[in-house]
């Protein structure tokens, strides 16, 4: 019998440890398998937190969102803030030992914002002159953006316009460099393992999809010598209770996610492994407005807002400290001051009643209920959350409710056609902490624009505000611009997102910041 325990006991300490003291191999959760590795086209987190390990930007982003030297070293800004310089660090190599450039990162811009390349997520490029007009066709030469290579080492970029964050964009994934001759010689394809040429601190060498993806230690980065992982294996992991099952059999290190209802356990059971942290981020419903039932029926989308429980939803199912959302941009960012629907010091019964007369204004009722259908992508926290407000508009309305669960690349194909959505499930989380990363997904055709939203007013708002100089008065205009959102309600805002993780003892270094995302090259496993 003791025999047995010590062997019981010595196998659950190789589960729970890595397998050799030798071996740094990181085994990560990453949510879904991955849309791309391609900087110019990446958009969703899965995609996001790989590529801050294979590639880099001019710079990274810190843990309170601050910018800190990337493959840029310093930088200068000229007096009136059109004007940044961007000193590379000497020897810069691509994994490939290729010499990197100042030009390397002007040719890799030009790309993004040629409508050619096809990126949904451009926009942020806009302070950067030309480039809207670039990206929307009225300047047909990309090599009109402002930005150029002085020489191998400086990257100059002129702006429109003064723009105070022009940094933290700089640090978005987005603005990494690709590598010309890959892309060239491979098209779409050169991002595939035995392709992909990266600049970050881990390199490309497996990609099996809906399997595994795997990078590893890139001896030509430049603080190669500071990197203490070998491997970072990414395994896209869906379903929740799976992911809770695979790492509490030693299969993971750390996990993307944790199913709600399992917290309490997981709380009594793994206790110091439990990390959950706030983060800027908006979890909410979108309404699809170019087509019915919610297309010039606001009437109808306030209904549907008032009826929504959303303290019931945070209090009973996702249980991680999330905080009721009555507003698009959450809180947390310097200077800006979130705005709400005017009803949220409503009771719930006050909501209800109020609902259902906007229902019945809005064309609905008893005798003529609302058929509708709600999408959200395949997660076991998205489905008891999808669950209960089904429940909430029969309850409250008397909607008859269609829950279509999809897989999450067709998911988001689904969301962005807008030919087939009525009612989905959509969230945001912040790239840079500014109110204008919440305020330009919302302009009239931004690539993530998912509700069809399309208002001159807004429009001209959130324009107006790229354009001040003053922080003050540029927050007052989003902020106005903010409380036209909540007027013409294109979103049902629901919490504002924790980040809950499960990470195992001996993973040091690391540090999610206040966007959601860590650095891999921070991180080691110590075993002792």
């Amino acid at each position: 019998m003791l025999r047995r325990c010590l062997l019981v006991l010595s196998v659950l300490a190789l589960l729970n440890h890595p397998a050799r003291a030798d071996e740094q191999i990181f085994r990560v959760g990453n949510g879904s398998e991955p849309e791309t590795l391609d900087p110019a086209l990446c958009e969703l987190n899965p995609d996001l937190q790989i590529l801050h390990d294979l590639s880099e930007g001019l710079v990274t982003i810190g843990p309170a969102g601050e910018a800190l030297p990337g493959q840029a070293e310093r930088w200068t800004v000229s007096p009136d803030g059109l004007t940044y310089r961007f000193t590379l660090r000497p020897n810069l190599a691509w994994s490939n030992g290729a010499p990197l450039t100042a030009e390397d990162f002007a040719w890799s811009w030009r790309r993004t914002v040629d409508p050619k390349t096809g990126s949904k997520y451009a926009f942020p490029y806009f302070p950067i002159l030309n480039a809207e007009q670039i990206l929307n066709g009225t300047e047909p030469d990309p090599a009109k953006l402002g930005v150029r290579a002085i020489d191998d080492r400086t990257l100059e970029v002129q702006l429109k316009a003064p723009t105070g964050f022009f940094l933290k964009l700089v640090g978005l994934p987005q603005f990494s460099p690709a590598y010309r001759p890959a892309v060239e010689r491979y098209g779409p394809q050169y991002t595939r393992a035995g392709n992909l040429v990266s600049n970050g601190a881990f390199r490309l060498i497996e990609w099996t999809p809906q399997s595994r993806i795997v990078v590893a230690k890139n001896p030509h980065y430049w603080d190669a010598a500071s990197v203490k992982l070998d491997q970072v294996v990414y395994l896209p992991i869906e379903n929740q209770n799976e992911e809770l099952k695979r790492y509490r059999a030693g299969e993971l290190d750390e996990t993307y996610d944790v199913p709600s209802e399992q917290l309490d356990f997981v709380r009594a059971d793994l206790p110091g492994e439990l990390r959950i942290t706030p983060f800027m981020g908006t979890y909410y419903l979108g309404f699809n407005l170019t087509r019915p039932p919610f297309k010039d029926n606001l009437k109808l989308r306030q209904a549907i807002n008032l009826a929504i429980d959303r303290e019931a939803i945070v209090s009973r199912i996702t249980k991680a400290g999330e905080v009721p959302a009555y507003g698009w941009v959450p809180p947390g960012i310097e200077g800006y001051a979130p705005q709400s629907f005017d009803w949220q010091a409503l009771p719930m019964a006050d909501r209800i009643r109020r609902a259902r007369q906007l229902y019945a204004e809005a064309g609905y009722g008893p005798d003529k209920p609302l058929a509708l259908e709600l999408r959200y992508n395949t997660s076991e926290n998205h489905k008891k959350i999808m669950i209960a407000v089904a429940s909430m508009l029969k309850q409250a309305l008397g909607i008859q409710v269609t829950l279509v669960n999809q897989e999450f690349k067709v998911f988001v194909a689904a969301r962005q056609a807008k030919r087939e959505t009525e009612l989905f499930r959509d969230g945001w989380t912040a790239d840079y902490p500014d109110a204008n990363n919440f305020a330009e997904l919302l302009l009239t055709g931004a690539g993530l624009n998912d509700s069809g939203y399309a208002s001159p007013a807004y429009d001209a708002l959130v324009h107006q505000a790229q354009l001040t100089v003053d922080p003050a008065a540029r927050n007052a205009l989003l902020e106005q611009a903010e409380r036209q959102v909540l007027e013409d309600q294109p979103i049902a805002p629901m919490f504002n997102y924790t980040l809950k993780r499960l990470v195992k003892p001996y993973v040091k270094g690391y540090a999610v910041n206040v966007l959601g995302f860590y650095y891999a090259k921070l991180v080691s496993l110590d075993p002792h």
